[in-house]
């Protein structure tokens, strides 16, 4: 277990849950990490637990290590998986949420393509009761909308800044999901004929921000000649990859790498976060993720001036806000999505 807790930024855990009927867990499936919680019915978190994501074994590691991050939150709010009264699952990729598979997934175990029947696997684990699943943006936005730092609005939009680029949408007081795939923020196209994607096609936003194109132009760069600490800092911390613990540090430091990089993935969020405004006209911009959560708090600022030259209505500008359930964001609304309403 890499991490146990009780404790957490929203709320804390009191003791044993006296009601076990009424308490649910929640899974957030990322592409370094897994952050499962334990939470009550108003959404208190009663127990967590963190565990690195697998890169390799194929689904059914992915499933095992769900799992065990569930067993070590419920452990920690003190009950069993067992006795959960549902658990939901926030994932990325194709999520069927009415047949509970996961299909095309690139950040976890290798990846894979067909539709894969998570949420029937991680039933047979936790004993037969609910698993719900849903798209890990999506649902960490609604967990924002209703408890954190959109709970003020109507309508919010979520940028969810970490290995990928995701985005989740709320609009009157409904979440928006499209045909299943709205707010795919990171795969609007900044740049035609830019940078390959993740994903495979050119210029989308997450080949500039997301993480793991990030750290992929970094290490073209490292072996061109070009230095950078980035990597020091990777080994110095027994890392396989550029976390958002090493972006910030490398950042401080005043890297010449990082700072390009962080700065033109700054441009081209700004650019699309504008764009969306301009179609929807929403209140409020939500930015959670992992380098969200670490590097929003500083460089909030720096992302509305890079919205401003692309706003078509400069006087009304989104209120604009860092997500307040941090790493947990996620995970919470997974579990909100397996039963829990505010």
């Amino acid at each position: 277990m890499a991490e146990a807790s009780a404790k957490n930024g929203h709320g804390a855990g009191n003791g044993k849950p006296t009601d076990k009927a009424r308490i649910w867990g929640g899974i957030d499936l990322g592409g370094t990490k897994i952050e499962a919680v334990v939470v009550d019915a108003r959404g208190e978190v009663l127990g967590r637990a963190r565990h690195p994501t697998p890169t390799t074994g194929g689904p059914g590691e992915v499933v095992k290590e769900l799992y065990g991050a569930l067993g070590d939150a419920a452990q920690a709010a003190g009950i069993e998986p067992s006795k959960l009264a549902g658990v939901g699952v926030g994932a990325a990729g194709a999520v069927d949420a009415n047949s509970g598979t996961l299909a095309h997934t690139s950040n976890v175990a290798g990846g894979w393509d067909a539709p894969y029947p998570l949420a029937s696997d991680l039933r047979d684990l936790v004993g037969g009761g609910k698993v719900a699943l849903g798209n890990d943006v999506q649902v960490a936005v609604a967990a924002e909308y209703k408890l954190g730092a959109g709970r003020n609005y109507r309508s919010v939009l979520g940028v969810w800044w970490g290995t990928g680029v995701g985005g989740g949408l709320v609009l009157n007081g409904v979440p928006w999901r499209g045909r299943g795939s709205a707010g795919e923020i990171g795969h609007m196209v900044v740049k035609p004929d830019g940078a390959r994607c993740g994903c495979g096609r050119r210029g989308c936003l997450e080949a500039y921000a997301g993480r793991a194109c990030m750290e992929r132009k970094a290490r073209a760069a490292a072996k061109k000649g070009e230095k950078t600490v980035l990597f020091d800092i990777m080994r110095e911390k027994q890392r396989t990859r550029l976390s958002s613990g090493i972006w910030a540090r490398a950042l401080k430091e005043k890297d010449p790498l990082a700072t390009r990089l962080i700065d033109r993935a700054i441009e081209m969020l700004g650019v699309t976060i504008a764009s969306v405004i301009n179609l929807l006209d929403v209140e409020a911009v939500v930015i959670g993720g992992g380098l969200g959560a670490r590097l929003a708090p500083m460089y909030l600022g720096r992302i509305q001036d890079a919205m401003h030259p692309h706003l078509f209505m400069t006087e009304r500008k989104p209120a604009m806000h860092v997500a307040e359930l941090g790493d947990l964001s996620g995970a919470i609304g997974a579990a909100l999505l397996a039963g829990p309403q505010m």
